[in-house]
């Protein structure tokens, strides 16, 4: 399940178009997979489950739209995962 996220009703819609998390995306902080997509005015922040939990609070201050894509960690690799 994928959860769209935002603090804001002005920027519910950049939440819709947030685009879904490859296998490739890493963490701008640890670079461990990414798991969560955060969008702010000044651009896009990735964060793996970890990093993502612990800034989703500030996040949702800044009036960030979140794709948070964590219940997906345990899941079955997608088919990014074979490129």
């Amino acid at each position: 399940m994928t959860n769209t996220l935002s603090a804001r009703p002005d920027v519910e819609s950049m939440g819709e178009d947030l685009a879904p998390l490859a296998v490739a995306d890493r963490c701008d902080q640890c670079g461990a997979q990414a798991f969560v997509r955060a969008r702010l005015e000044s651009g896009e922040l990735l964060f793996c489950g970890h990093h993502g939990r612990e800034a989703m609070a500030r996040l949702m201050e800044l009036g960030a739209a979140v794709r948070d894509d964590t219940a997906t960690i345990n899941a079955k690799p997608s088919v990014s995962a074979t490129i």
